[in-house]
Parts: structure tokens; C-alpha cells; sequence
């Protein structure tokens, strides 16, 4: 039996910071001397995932660059980094071990995912080169690359006929809801199946509209977990992992030797961070990918229209508890029509959440279009495009303070809302980053109740999740008279979004069918919307954008 002392780095790149993520690395180098190996998560050295960064020969050279001034830094302690390799005509998403200030070997990703958010086809080819094994600190271990986890009969078994002691998973595995548990569950299959231990690094932050969650963790050979680390925070774990030599196998695959056993100092009890809860997990979810798309796209600050409406109100809490209350401006853009009571609501949550805040009536705005149109057009405008034209009065506010302020612009439409249009183009949908676009009403309403429960007391004023949703555009006005109940209109909405299923589907499913014609004509004629609106995280199965891409013409009525 064999002791290989192990390091989970889990890891925030930065797509494209070679030099920044470059540094990220060597940071944390000398932490990881004393151990036989260190993993860092997949395209570590480069940030994931690239997209056509990758068709620019001159970035796959640079990368190459960095990774060799990164293997020129390792030690005793063996290094895998992610990178893109590439020959004379392909790029592959690969890893590097690194030893002793040298690249000792690589593995190129033979599996590349074509489904969901992925399209790793268009920009990689699969590597397609006989698989080695490396002995380090007296082990034989093999390497894959994410997706090869979840192919049967994939390099994994290949790997363990071969004589592996240990399976090692390079992963850049973005969060959708229950994630982490289908990742466990697959990998305590595949150490029970093979009688080997397996670790599973991943990356975590954000990046565009994927959030990566971490949650790296190592199996022993029965399948039980014996480390993890935290769920979207940077770690460096270290693990004392007791070996089985494999004595089944026949087909005895290469080994390339990188270092023999080395006695340590001590045993390193392992930790094993608590597993989440839905709502938990969904919060932290969404302040990471928010703080990251800030921070990472050189903005410290930003603004948000505050209405006094539950979207709002989640959207300034999540911003205040993921870049500071000092970086967030409430900008409240009360007109003609806002009640009295969503004013007094805005203005508790921004006591609440110690938020700067900005008051702009539009109302007189407002009324010189209106003098405008009548004077020009001789009559009236009216009905939906009088609610736009509020609508679009706030957004050129809310941009003209974001360019005044440097500020970046948070939008705060959910998932129900443009699934069925209910937004205007260039008004409430004007923005940068939109943080609540996969969350379904109810599943706001969810997280607001979520919010006041961790906290102990009331973040989100009860008066705001309490009352009915409106738009406020038009006097009297409430959601459920242009929409259904949303406890009636999202799972309808899931099902035909997530679940794909046709308009005859839902109504056998039990929907009404009256309801399902009006949903489904709704979604389907505001795909053009959402092509237009902001990116936002996805944290569902299939998020709009570059998860669900349907056509903007489309008359099939199924």
C-alpha cells in the first residue's frame, strides 16, 4: 500500500489572463511543496471555457509560453495545469504534469461534450494518443479530463485494466441545480466499479453566463467521499490517500516515471465541507457569477432600477452581498403610477442593505413625451406603448448613470418574464449583466424568504414579498392580469423550456390546454427578445442564451 499526500487546487481564472492566472498558479506552488502532487481544474492556465480564443494561433502560442514558465517553477511537488495544445493542424484541451522545472507528459481530453452549454467540437479535436500512466510518489495514476469521466467504457476503465491506482479528473464542470450531487454519484460508481480511488478537481467563479461551483472531492476505492472542498470559494485541500496496489490487471498500459515515494511528515486529516442546501446553494450561485462578471470585466460598482417589486429587491441583495454595499447605487424612478407603498418598500430594502440610493422621478419626463407625441402626431399614445415608453425612460436613466458613474448596469428580469416577453426591449431589459434571468418568479420569491430566514431577520421587507406583483406602468396594474399565476404559468414554462416538450405534449401532461396555446404562442414570438437582452448566469438544466438556441422565425405549432 502506497501514501500519495495529494492537493485539490480549486481555482478562479481568468478566460484569456495568462499572466494573472500564471501568478494565481505560482502563488500557491510553495503551499504545495511538501505534497507528491497538486491538480489544478481543467484549462486552468487559460480560463474556461476559451470559445474562439482558441482560433487565434497567436493565443495558443502565448499559453504554450506561460505553461512552460509555470513548468520551469515546479518542484518536488508534481503540477497538473490545464491548457490548449495543439500540432500543426489541431487544438486539444489537455493538461500538463509538470516536475522539477520540466513537462514530464501531457493527456489531451478524448471526449469533447457537444450537448448543453458545450460545443467544445467546433473549437478542439479529440486527442486520439495511447494512453500512459505516471508514477508519482511511488503511485500509478491516470488522468482524464472531465467529459471522459462520463463515457462507459471510456479512458477510465482503459486506464484501470492498465494497471491505475488512482484516477485523477481534471474538470471545468459549470453549476446548474443538483449538480454536485450527479457529479458524487458518478463518481462513487466509478470507484466501486473499479476499485480505485478517484479525485475530482474542479474550477470554480464565474464566467460570462456559466458559474463554476467547485466542490472538488476525492473518493477512496468503496465510493465514499473522504474530502471535499467548499462549494464556490478558492481552496487548497490536502489529502493522505492510502493506496491499493492493482494486482487484476493484464493489459498493462506504460508508465511514465515522475517521482518515487517520498515519507512525509505527519498524517493530514482530510476535510470534507458541508454539503448545501437548494436555496443555499442557488444564492451563492448567483453572487459568485455576479461578483465575477463585475470584477472580471474591470468594473467595481453598479447600478440597478429599484421599484419597490420583489425582482429588484432580490437583485439589489445579491448584488449588495457579493460586491459590498458600498459598490451598489439603488436608482428609483418613481412615476405617475408607482404606489406609494413601493416607494416606502425601496426605501426600507436600501436602509436594510445599507445601499446607496439615487431618486429621479420620470414623471415630468414622461409627460414631454406625451406633449411631444400629441403635439407632433396629433393624438394620444397609449396602452402597451405608453408602458414601454416608461419603460425605455428608465433604462436611457439607469445607462446614462452607469456612464457618468463608471458604474456597470444590473438588470432584474427573471426567467418567467422573458420566457413569455413580459419586458420591454431597450428598457427594463437595458443593461449588462442580467442576475436573476434563470430563476423562475416563484423561484425568486423562494430565494427572498431564503435571504430573511439565513439572516434571522428581515433583509427583504415582508411587505414587498407579500404583495402582488405589478409592473406599475398603467393604473391598477398586476401580473396576473396579462399572465397566469405563476404557481399555474412555471412549471408549464419548465416543461416546455427544460423539458422540450410540444404543445400536445403539455396538454396530455395535464396542462390546460387554453393556457398552453397562450404560453406557448408567448414564448415562442419572444425569442427575438431575448436574443437582445442581457447575458445572465445560467443555474437551470437550460437557460436561455448559449444553452437554448431556437430560431427567431419558427412556425412549428407541435
Amino acid at each position: 500500500m502506497g501514501i500519495l499526500r495529494l492537493a485539490i487546487a480549486q481555482i478562479n481564472p481568468v478566460v484569456g489572463d495568462l499572466e494573472g492566472n500564471v501568478e494565481l498558479i505560482r502563488d500557491l506552488i510553495d503551499k504545495v511543496e511538501h505534497c507528491d502532487l497538486a491538480v489544478f481544474g481543467e484549462m486552468s492556465l487559460t480560463g474556461y471555457p476559451l470559445e474562439d480564443l482558441l482560433l487565434k494561433p497567436g493565443f495558443i502560442a502565448d499559453n504554450k509560453n506561460a505553461l512552460n514558465d509555470l513548468a520551469s517553477m515546479s518542484g518536488n511537488c508534481a503540477l497538473v495545469i490545464g491548457f490548449a495544445d495543439s500540432d500543426e493542424e489541431n487544438v486539444y484541451n489537455s493538461i500538463a504534469i509538470c516536475h522539477k522545472g520540466k513537462i514530464v507528459g501531457s493527456y489531451r481530453k478524448q471526449n469533447l461534450p457537444n450537448v448543453e452549454v458545450f460545443d467544445e467540437v467546433r473549437n478542439f479535436s479529440p486527442g486520439s494518443d495511447s494512453l500512459n500512466l505516471f508514477s508519482i510518489g511511488g503511485v500509478t495514476i491516470g488522468f482524464v479530463i472531465c467529459h471522459d469521466l462520463w463515457v462507459p467504457n471510456g479512458p477510465v476503465k482503459t486506464l484501470v485494466d492498465g494497471g491505475a491506482q488512482l484516477i485523477v479528473a481534471t474538470n471545468g464542470s459549470p453549476f446548474h441545480r443538483g449538480k454536485q450531487q450527479e457529479r458524487e454519484i458518478l463518481v462513487n460508481e466509478i470507484s466501486q466499479e473499479n476499485n480505485v480511488p478517484v479525485a475530482y478537481v474542479n474550477l470554480v467563479g464565474g464566467q460570462d453566463e456559466l458559474v463554476f461551483d467547485g466542490g472538488s472531492f476525492i473518493t477512496d476505492s468503496a465510493g465514499e467521499v473522504i474530502l471535499r472542498s467548499p462549494r464556490f470559494h478558492e481552496s487548497v485541500l490536502v489529502a493522505d490517500l492510502s493506496v491499493e496496489k492493482n494486482i487484476t490487471t493484464e493489459n498493462y498500459l506504460p508508465v511514465i516515471e515522475v517521482s518515487s515515494r517520498r515519507d512525509h511528515e505527519g498524517i493530514i486529516e482530510t476535510s470534507i465541507a458541508p454539503t448545501l442546501d437548494t436555496f443555499e446553494e442557488l444564492y451563492l450561485a448567483l453572487m459568485t457569477a455576479t461578483r465575477d462578471y463585475v470584477l472580471k470585466s474591470g468594473f467595481q460598482q453598479v447600478c440597478l432600477g429599484l421599484s419597490g417589486g420583489i425582482d429588484s429587491a432580490l437583485v439589489a441583495a445579491i448584488a449588495s452581498d457579493s460586491l459590498g454595499p458600498n459598490n451598489v447605487t439603488a436608482v428609483m424612478m418613481p412615476s405617475r403610477y408607482s404606489s406609494i407603498h413601493s416607494l416606502t418598500d425601496a426605501e426600507q430594502l436600501i436602509k436594510n442593505l445599507g445601499i446607496a440610493s439615487v431618486n429621479f422621478s420620470i414623471k415630468d419626463i414622461h409627460s414631454i413625451f406625451l406633449e411631444q407625441w400629441a403635439l407632433n402626431l396629433n393624438e394620444e399614445i397609449l396602452g402597451v406603448a405608453d408602458e414601454n415608453l416608461q419603460s425605455r425612460i428608465r433604462g436611457v436613466l439607469l445607462m446614462a448613470f452607469a456612464n457618468a458613474n463608471n458604474w456597470l448596469v444590473l438588470t432584474t428580469g427573471n426567467k418567467s418574464e422573458a420566457a413569455v416577453g413580459y419586458s420591454t426591449l431597450y428598457g427594463d431589459t437595458a443593461g449588462a449583466y442580467a442576475v436573476i434571468k434563470d430563476v423562475y418568479k416563484t423561484g425568486v420569491y423562494d430565494l427572498a424568504r431564503w435571504r430573511n430566514e439565513s439572516a434571522g431577520h428581515e433583509i427583504i421587507p415582508n411587505s414587498i414579498i407579500e404583495k402582488p406583483p405589478s409592473a406599475e406602468l398603467r393604473p391598477d396594474q398586476r401580473d396576473d392580469q396579462s399572465l397566469p399565476p405563476y404557481e399555474i404559468l412555471d412549471p408549464l414554462l419548465k416543461s416546455y423550456i427544460e423539458g422540450d416538450r410540444t404543445r400536445a405534449e403539455l396538454v396530455e401532461d395535464g396542462f390546460d390546454a387554453k393556457i398552453v396555446d397562450e404560453v406557448v404562442q408567448m414564448v415562442d414570438t419572444s425569442e427575438y427578445k431575448r436574443r437582445q437582452n442581457p447575458p445572465g448566469v445560467r443555474v437551470t438544466r437550460k437557460g436561455f442564451g448559449r444553452d437554448r438556441r431556437l430560431p427567431l422565425v419558427n412556425r412549428y405549432k407541435g
